[in-house]
């Protein structure tokens, strides 16, 4: 089938500076990164990754964690698989 249709988009310079370098690497074109995206969405009739929208208390850790605020350190591995057998419930 011929290749006929025009997608126009607009997005950051910088990102698509680095985009197009990845996909460089990756020794794809950044067209054929949008065909193969389009061909996985057409396939599974949905995105191909994963989308996940994080909740107030995942917000909340993940500023934390940047901050370094309410960290645990631990010893060792052992200690922390110790703690985790010991104290969490799965």
């Amino acid at each position: 089938m011929a290749k006929t249709a025009t997608i126009k988009i607009q997005v950051e310079p910088g990102l698509k500076k680095e985009v197009d370098s990845i996909f460089k690497s990756l020794g794809i074109s950044t067209a054929e990164a949008i065909q193969l995206f389009f061909q996985n969405v057409k396939v599974f009739k949905a995105l191909p990754f994963e989308e996940n929208i994080p909740n107030e208390e995942t917000i909340q850790v993940m500023t934390d964690t940047d901050e370094g605020k309410n960290l645990t350190e631990w010893d060792s591995v052992d200690s922390y698989f110790r703690y985790i057998e010991e104290n969490v419930k799965a």
